[in-house]
């Protein structure tokens, strides 16, 4: 498995975990899920927090993999 196919690989994931944890948070947010999150002790907080690591994740595995390997 080459380098740019594990970057990309790591991006889609975290891009994913980043949709599911800001739904999450919207669920939280409106109310329709709060004993579920309370229960685990999320906070609507923690659930953007996550959110955005995840993102910020994906856009940097993006980044790096479009990087030529020979230019590192």
């Amino acid at each position: 498995m080459s380098h740019a196919i594990r970057l990309r690989l790591i991006g889609r994931v975290s891009y994913y975990v980043g949709w599911v944890a800001l739904a999450c948070g919207g669920l939280l947010q409106l109310n329709l899920a709060k004993t579920l999150f309370l229960a685990v002790n999320l906070t609507k907080r923690n659930m953007l927090e996550v959110s955005v690591v995840c993102f910020l994740i994906c856009i940097a595995s993006e980044l790096r993999a479009h990087v030529v390997p020979g230019t590192e």
